[in-house]
């Protein structure tokens, strides 16, 4: 598979490593970006894995909370002026609240449904307002958790988080849950966990972080020629290690260093009387995996004078 030097920047925008370093890898990959990232952190050039996606389009992520139900939900548009925008706001308000009125199972069938407070279908709604607002207006995604549910918005928009825990109604209904809750939330929107627990990350996840440990710790003088058993050793720790990155309940607890999220779920359990569990989360950063519309304001201005 033949690759472009544009393939090179976007390794190394990924990846922060050398231009040389980067092509070499994608040669050695055929030109396939996802071998070539592994071929990087197995040399101990890469850091880290691969961003989730540039952060690049507009518009805004929202959460509501009515009842014992939550949404998130992400609604695109061309430029930050508009999340500024009430009509743009109310718009958004209005698609969540639809979400839990109407249960759709995906935006198509979220676009189908009438919108509530309106004699219009969501579809229509949107119609009108990419006119009236003279924007492109896209709704990209949503989620909706029924049970204990706590929300989280960040940076006016930027992160939005919904967490669902199994526990009690007396709990759930205690202003402390609810301030926990957010704590958890504002927990996901920071570090940015994958799974809740080392048991939630699948098999072949391990196994190929296994392998690329493996792989650097084979490219380092001062290991590759330890025994298979040390090496082993040595990889089991650093899993350990990758589980504290990856998973919620083993990162460190953002507002108290010394305790790890697991712990803090506890104490607040006890504290309250009854169980708490992390059951699922969601975390959608606004833009994420889209490519930002890139204008030269240059050609633009030229154009207009011609």
């Amino acid at each position: 598979m033949a690759f472009t030097a544009k393939d090179v920047a976007n390794l190394r925008e990924k990846t922060g490593c050398g231009m040389m370093d980067c092509k070499k890898a994608l040669t050695e990959s055929d030109g396939d970006m996802d071998k070539a990232i592994d071929i990087l952190r197995e040399k101990g050039l890469a850091a880290s894995q691969k961003k989730a996606g540039r952060i690049a389009a507009e518009g805004t992520v929202y959460a509501v909370v009515e009842g014992n139900t939550g949404v998130v939900i992400e609604v695109n548009a061309e430029t930050d002026f508009v999340a500024k925008n009430a009509e743009f706001m109310a718009f958004v308000d209005t698609c969540a609240k639809t979400v839990i009125a109407e249960n759709p199972a995906d935006v198509e069938a979220l676009l189908a449904c009438k919108a509530v407070g309106s004699d219009m279908t969501v579809d229509a709604l949107l119609k009108e307002k990419i006119l009236v607002i003279g924007e492109n207006i896209k709704i990209r995604r949503f989620e909706k958790y029924d049970g204990a549910v706590v929300t989280y918005v960040h940076g006016g928009g930027r992160i939005g988080v919904m967490v669902k825990f199994d526990t009690t109604d007396e709990v759930a209904a205690k202003p402390e849950f609810n301030e926990f809750g957010k704590d958890i939330a504002m927990q996901i929107a920071a570090v940015n966990p994958q799974y809740i627990a080392p048991e939630n990350v699948p098999a072949e996840v391990v196994d190929k972080e296994k392998a690329i440990l493996t792989e650097q710790l084979h490219n380092d003088e001062k290991n590759k020629n330890k025994p298979a058993n040390i090496i082993e050793k040595i990889v089991s720790g650093r899993i350990n290690k990758f589980y504290e990155e990856v998973c919620l309940l083993k990162q460190a607890f953002v507002k108290d260093g010394d305790i790890n999220v697991e712990k803090y779920v506890a104490n607040t359990a006890k504290a309250l009387g009854g169980d708490i569990k992390v059951a699922s989360f969601v975390r959608f950063e606004k833009g994420e995996g889209l490519e930002k519309r890139e204008d030269n304001f240059a050609d633009e201005v030229a154009s207009m004078i011609k």
